[in-house]
């Protein structure tokens, strides 16, 4: 039987205090290590969206797209129909490289494959994304200041409470729903069931989703009470491993914020309906101090 702690929560079955926290401290550094990372969300320094036909790039001011520290003319990129290809400039050839390797042209593989076409030159790269009916630059510097000057990450105090065993409703078949981002963009996305759970004394539904065919996790995003107070305001996000038996374990000490909370560039998706609380959810990532809003 689930067992309700005096905050209220329905948690799951008693784990080892000590354990559970090393274990999320463990989670919490292992996530600041990846934002940190040369690659990682704190290097996002540019999105840069593409208009059909040629798109010249570099620092020179006569580009379409501006790069500061790209050579002055880098190359182009021809959209066709969303195909993607890109030519590096002559003059070029010896700054930059394709996938690490030196070719003067490629067709751009976008982000929605494991490993999307990487255009570099200096501490800058640049890959091709897609979002809705649009192809666009994401561009990132592992010597951007939202990296060098990176200030930590606060969280609020980590409580067992807060590892919710949540009763989980499959849907058959799966629902569709429709999803927004911060670009004002629409996405279909699949809802595979809701989880249960309660807090103080009420019940609360969610319904997670499954980012692509064949994950083992669910992703959920979601807003609450502390949402624009004490935590990012449009929303945080949340994996959680699939169901089993009939019960899928959200531990909101493993909320953390969505890289919309550190870049501009970022292309973050908000939370349904469904999944705005009418709680204050006191676990997992705060507001992020060096926000750039």
């Amino acid at each position: 039987m689930t067992a309700i702690l005096t905050s209220g929560v329905a948690a799951a079955p008693s784990t080892d205090d000590a354990g559970y926290r090393k274990d999320i401290e463990t989670w919490r550094a292992k996530r600041v290590e990846r934002l940190k990372a040369p690659d990682g969300w704190l290097s996002l320094v540019g999105l840069e969206w593409l208009k059909q036909g040629t798109n010249t790039i570099g620092s020179a001011k006569d580009n379409a797209i501006v790069i500061a520290k790209a050579p002055p003319h880098l190359g182009n990129i021809v959209l066709d129909r969303g195909r993607a290809t890109f030519s590096l400039d002559p003059r070029a050839v010896k700054a930059a490289k394709i996938d690490d390797a030196n070719k003067v042209g490629a067709e751009l593989v976008d982000d929605s494959h494991e490993k999307p076409t990487l255009v570099s030159f200096g501490t800058v790269n640049f890959y091709l994304v897609h979002r809705g009916d649009q192809f666009g630059l994401r561009i990132k510097d592992s010597a951007a200041p939202t990296r060098m000057r990176f200030t930590g990450i606060d969280s609020f105090a980590i409580d067992p409470a807060w590892r919710v065993e949540a009763k989980w409703e499959a849907y058959n078949p799966p629902r569709e729903v429709e999803e927004g981002n911060i670009l004002g963009q629409i996405d279909k996305v699949v809802v595979p069931g809701a989880a249960t759970f309660e807090h103080d004394g009420k019940t609360w539904k969610v319904e997670p989703i499954i980012e692509n065919p064949g994950d083992t996790e669910l992703f959920l995003v979601f807003a609450d009470r502390t949402s624009g107070k004490e935590t990012y305001g449009a929303a945080r996000f949340l994996y959680a491993e699939l169901p089993k038996d009939g019960k899928v374990i959200l531990d909101f000490n493993k909320a953390y914020n969505p890289p919309c909370a550190f870049t501009p560039y970022a292309t973050c998706p908000l939370p349904t309906p469904q999944n705005r609380l009418d709680m204050r959810v006191t676990a997992g990532e705060k507001k992020y101090r060096g926000a750039h809003e």
